[in-house]
C-alpha cells in the first residue's frame, strides 16, 4: 500500500506513489529517470496526471474531498472516484473499443490508474469547436451506449443481479444530488449559483423560472431521475466526456454512474451535440461559415439515435430468451407481440431521451456550468444570438417530446428554429 491515509498527491508525491504501485510502475518499465509528469485536470472537480516515460505511460486521476473550481467551501464526496473505477470496469467490459482500461484503483487514496489516451486524441467538445468532422463518432457512441445499456437492463439480466448492483451504486448519492439540483431545480429558481449572457438573455431566464408548464415537465423528468433504476448510466456524457480521434472514440469520467433512466445518457450526448449545432455561427468567419459543418452535425445527431436504436433492439432480438426478467419469454411468445413490446419501449426511451437532452441545455445556458462551444464566443451578443435559439428550442422540446415520432422531426425542428 503506497499511502495508509488519504492526501492530496502533488509530483513529488505522485512519484513515491508510481513507486510503491507495481501495477503502475510496471508499466513505465520502473524507469523514474526520463519521467513526465503534467497536471491536466481542466474540469470541475479532480486532478489528473498524465505520466509519459520511454517504456510506457498512463493516466493518475485523484478525487479530491471538495468541488475543486469552487473550493473547500462546497465540499464533496471522494467515494466517487470508488463509483467512476466501478462504472469504467463494468463499461470497459461491455463496450471495450470505446473505454480506457483501469489499470489501478485505490479506494483511501481515491486514485483511479488507467490508459492515456495520447494524442491526436482530443476532448470532443473541443474538436467540435474547431469544426472537425468526426466520420465515425455515430457508429462508435451508438454502439457504446447500446451495449452498456442493454446489458445492465432488466431486459438482459434477472432482478437478482440488477437489484444488486442497484444497491451498489445507490452509494453514489452525493453526485446524484448534485446532478439534481443543477439540471432539475437551480435553472426553475433564483440560485447563487445560476448566470447566463447578462443583460442579454436576463428575461430568458427569468422566463424559464415563471413557466409552470416547463415546471411540470422537469418535475416528471427529476422524478424518472431519482426512482428508475433502468440501466447503469454514464450520468455525465456530455461532449467532454468523450475523447476522440478521426478513428477513435473513448468515453471517460463516468464518476456520475448510477443505477437511472436510459434516456439520461443518451439526451445528454444528443442534447450536447445540438449546444456545439447552434454554436457554429458565433466560431464562424469568412475563411468558414460553418454551414457544411452544421449539416455533419445534424446527420450525427440522426445517425446516433438511429444506429443507436438498431443495434438496442438487435441485442433485444438475440437475446430475447435468455435470462431477462423484464419481458419473459413464456409471456411475451408471440413475434407480434414481442414488437409491439419493443416499440413501445423504444418510444417512451425516444421521449425520455428528448425530455432530458432538454434539460441538460437549459442548464447548460442558465445555470451553474456552461460549455465552452458557447462562453469561447468573446463577443457576449453574438453569444446571445446562438444561445437565444438553442434555449427555444430546449423549452419547446420539453414541453412537447411526447408529440415528436422520429429524429427527423426533432432535426426539421431544429432547422426551423435557427
Amino acid at each position: 500500500m503506497a499511502f495508509t491515509e488519504f492526501r492530496t498527491l502533488d509530483e513529488k508525491s505522485l512519484v513515491e506513489y508510481i513507486k510503491a504501485t507495481p501495477a503502475l510502475s510496471d508499466k513505465i518499465g520502473n524507469n523514474f529517470d526520463d519521467l513526465k509528469i503534467k497536471e491536466v485536470g481542466d474540469g470541475n472537480l479532480n486532478f489528473v496526471y498524465i505520466v509519459v516515460s520511454p517504456a510506457g505511460s498512463f493516466v493518475v486521476k485523484q478525487a479530491i474531498p471538495y468541488v475543486r473550481c469552487i473550493g473547500e467551501s462546497w465540499p464533496m464526496t471522494k467515494e466517487r472516484a470508488y463509483f467512476e473505477a466501478l462504472a469504467l470496469r463494468e463499461h470497459g467490459r461491455l463496450s471495450p473499443e470505446n473505454v480506457p482500461e483501469v489499470y489501478h484503483f485505490d479506494r483511501t487514496m481515491s486514485v483511479i490508474g488507467m490508459r492515456y489516451l495520447e494524442p491526436p486524441h482530443i476532448i470532443l467538445r473541443k474538436g467540435l469547436i474547431a469544426g472537425i468532422e468526426y466520420p465515425l463518432l455515430a457508429e462508435h457512441i451508438s454502439d457504446y451506449m447500446a451495449k452498456t445499456l442493454y446489458h445492465t437492463s432488466l431486459l438482459y439480466r434477472t432482478t437478482t443481479e440488477h437489484k444488486h448492483d442497484v444497491a451498489e451504486f445507490c452509494g453514489n448519492v452525493e453526485l446524484c444530488r448534485l446532478t439534481e439540483q443543477v439540471v432539475f431545480s437551480d435553472p426553475y429558481k433564483v440560485s447563487d449559483f445560476n448566470h447566463c449572457t447578462s443583460p442579454y438573455l436576463d428575461r430568458d431566464a427569468e422566463a424559464i423560472r415563471e413557466d409552470d408548464i416547463l415546471k411540470l415537465e422537469v418535475a416528471e423528468l427529476k422524478s424518472k431521475f431519482c426512482e428508475r433504476a433502468q440501466a447503469l448510466v454514464h450520468g455525465d456524457l456530455h461532449t467532454g466526456s468523450v475523447m476522440v480521434t478521426r478513428e477513435s472514440t473513448q468515453v471517460i469520467d463516468p464518476e456520475f454512474a448510477f443505477y437511472g433512466p436510459m434516456g439520461f445518457d443518451i439526451g445528454a450526448f444528443i442534447g450536447n451535440l445540438i449546444l456545439a449545432f447552434y454554436a457554429q455561427d458565433g466560431h464562424a468567419d469568412q475563411g468558414n461559415d460553418r454551414k457544411t459543418y452544421k449539416e455533419w452535425i445534424l446527420r450525427t445527431i440522426k445517425e446516433t439515435w438511429n444506429l443507436f436504436y438498431k443495434k438496442f433492439t438487435a441485442l433485444w432480438d438475440e437475446h430475447k430468451d435468455g435470462s431477462g426478467e423484464a419481458y419473459l419469454p413464456g409471456i411475451y411468445n408471440k413475434p407480434e407481440l414481442h414488437q409491439l413490446v419493443q416499440r413501445k419501449f423504444m418510444q417512451d426511451l425516444f421521449h425520455d431521451t428528448l425530455g432530458f437532452g432538454a434539460a441538460k441545455m437549459i442548464r447548460r445556458i442558465v445555470g451553474v456550468a456552461h460549455v465552452e462551444d458557447f462562453e469561447s464566443i468573446t463577443d457576449a451578443s453574438k453569444r446571445a444570438q446562438c444561445e437565444r435559439p438553442a434555449l427555444n428550442l430546449a423549452k419547446m422540446l420539453l414541453k412537447e417530446r411526447r408529440n415528436f415520432q422520429s429524429i427527423d422531426e426533432v432535426v426539421s425542428a431544429i432547422q426551423q428554429l435557427q
